[in-house]
């Protein structure tokens, strides 16, 4: 996991490189991790290294949301890959952890994916 300083020094960005599934009994460790950065500032979860996410891994970025969110900061997801983005939006969370960035420029993610292939 890589934090890098956004822009904006109130935010912070995450690559989670080395996850390449946000599934069941891997959402306790991401917990555990971030958990103490979103009650400090805000936060943006870089996901292109994410292959595969189920409801566990859906479940652990609401919770981070709820946590962000309670204590005055944002939290968002960035560059998912494009069927880790079909699952936010068949859930409805594009328009909730979409970060603004990706907001203003919808089809960002899915470029990316496409010419790195």
């Amino acid at each position: 996991m890589s934090i890098h300083p956004s822009k904006d020094r109130e935010r912070i960005e995450i690559e989670m490189a080395e996850m390449t599934e946000l599934v069941r009994g891997q959402e306790e460790a991401l917990l555990e991790r971030l958990k103490p950065l979103v009650r400090s500032r805000s936060l943006t979860l870089e996901l292109s290294g994410v292959e595969r996410i189920d409801a566990a891994g859906i479940a652990a970025l609401i919770t981070l949301y709820r946590l962000a969110a309670e204590a005055g900061h944002s939290f968002a997801v960035s560059h998912a890959k494009a069927h880790v983005e079909e699952i936010l939006q068949l859930v409805g969370l594009e328009r909730i952890l979409a970060s603004r960035e990706e907001q203003d420029s919808p089809c960002l993610s899915l470029r990316m994916e496409m010419s790195a292939a």
